[in-house]
C-alpha cells in the first residue's frame, strides 16, 4: 500500500491513477502538484487529491511514490526542482509516451547516478480529453502499462511501480527503452501524426467548411485523436523523433504504393491489400475482447 503519492500533473492521466487507488483503497494521502493552482483546487474539489502544492519540492517530501505525468519537455525541469527534497527509498515513475527523452532528462540532473527508486512507464490508456475534470477511475481498466525498468532500477522499486498500476486495473509488462519507443512510435505515435496532419490538409482547401459539415463517422473516428493536446504530442514526436521518422518514411513509401495502385487503377491489387489489412485488424480486436 502507497502511504503518500504525489502526482506531478494532475490531468487525465494522473487524476486518474489517484481516483483508480483512491477507490481501491490502496493509497492513503494523494499529493497534487502542478502549474495552475486554480486545477490544483479543483482536483481537491472533485476528491482526487488530499492537497497540492504549486512547489515540486515541497510536494515530493515524505512521500513514498511521485508520478510525473507532464509533457515531455517538461520531464527535466521536474526532475530538477525535486532533487535533493525527495525520501531516501522515494520511487519515481512516469507516464511518458517517449522513454528514451525521459531517461536522458533524468541523467541531465542526477549525474551521479540514477536513483535506484527511478522506474520508467508508460500507460496505454487515455483519450482526447484532458485536465483533471476528465479523470475517472476506470481509465486504466483492462489497459496496458508498460514499464522500462534500468539497470540501476531496484527490484523492489520496480515491484511497488508494477503493484500500483495493477490497483489501478491494468496488466503490466516490460520492455527495454529504445523497443517501447520503436513499437509506440508506429502504433501511437504515426497515428497521431497523421490525423493532425488530415485535418490541417482538409482546413486548408476552400470548401474545408463543406468537407467537415458533410464529414461522414469514419471520418470523426479517424480524427478523433487530432482533438488531443498539442503541446502534448508536440513534446511526443520531436522526443521519439528518430523512430518515428523511420515509421514515417516507411508509410510514406507504402502510402507511394498505394497512390501507384490508384492511379493503375489496380484493383485487384488493392483488394489484397484492403483484405490482408481488414484480417490482420480483425484479429487484433478479437485479441482485446478475448
Amino acid at each position: 500500500m502507497i502511504q503518500q503519492l504525489t502526482i506531478i500533473g494532475v490531468g487525465l492521466i494522473g487524476g486518474s491513477l489517484a481516483r483508480a487507488l483512491k477507490q481501491a483503497g490502496y493509497c492513503q494521502a494523494v499529493v497534487g502538484c502542478g502549474r495552475t493552482e486554480a486545477e490544483l483546487k479543483r482536483a481537491v474539489e472533485l476528491g482526487v487529491v488530499d492537497r497540492y502544492s504549486t512547489d515540486i519540492a515541497e510536494a515530493v517530501q515524505g512521500s513514498d511514490v511521485v508520478l510525473l505525468a507532464v509533457p515531455l519537455g517538461a520531464m527535466e525541469s521536474c526532475f530538477r526542482a525535486m532533487q535533493g527534497h525527495l525520501n531516501a527509498d522515494a520511487v519515481i515513475t512516469d507516464a511518458g509516451s517517449s522513454k528514451a527523452s525521459v531517461v536522458a532528462a533524468a541523467e541531465a540532473v542526477f549525474v551521479e547516478g540514477l536513483p535506484a527508486g527511478f522506474v520508467p512507464g508508460h500507460p496505454i490508456a487515455g483519450n482526447e480529453q484532458s485536465g483533471v475534470e476528465a479523470s475517472f477511475a476506470e481509465l486504466y481498466q483492462g489497459r496496458r502499462v508498460i514499464l522500462t525498468p534500468l539497470e540501476s532500477s531496484s527490484s523492489a522499486a520496480v515491484e511497488t511501480v508494477r503493484a500500483m498500476w495493477q490497483q489501478a486495473g491494468a496488466t503490466v509488462d516490460e520492455m527495454a527503452v529504445d523497443h517501447h519507443d520503436e513499437v509506440l512510435a508506429a502504433t501511437s505515435h504515426l497515428p497521431h501524426m497523421l490525423a493532425y496532419g488530415l485535418v490541417d490538409t482538409l482546413v486548408s482547401m476552400d470548401e474545408s467548411e463543406e468537407i467537415f459539415r458533410l464529414a461522414a463517422g469514419g471520418f470523426r473516428d479517424f480524427t478523433r485523436i487530432a482533438s488531443s493536446d498539442p503541446v502534448v504530442w508536440r513534446d511526443i514526436c520531436l522526443a521519439n523523433r528518430t523512430a518515428l521518422l523511420a515509421i514515417m518514411e516507411r508509410y510514406q513509401a507504402d502510402l507511394e504504393k498505394l497512390t501507384q495502385l490508384v492511379r493503375d487503377a489496380d484493383g485487384d491489387a488493392l483488394g489484397e491489400i484492403f483484405q490482408r489489412a481488414k484480417s490482420a485488424r480483425d484479429r487484433f480486436v478479437d485479441q482485446l475482447e478475448n
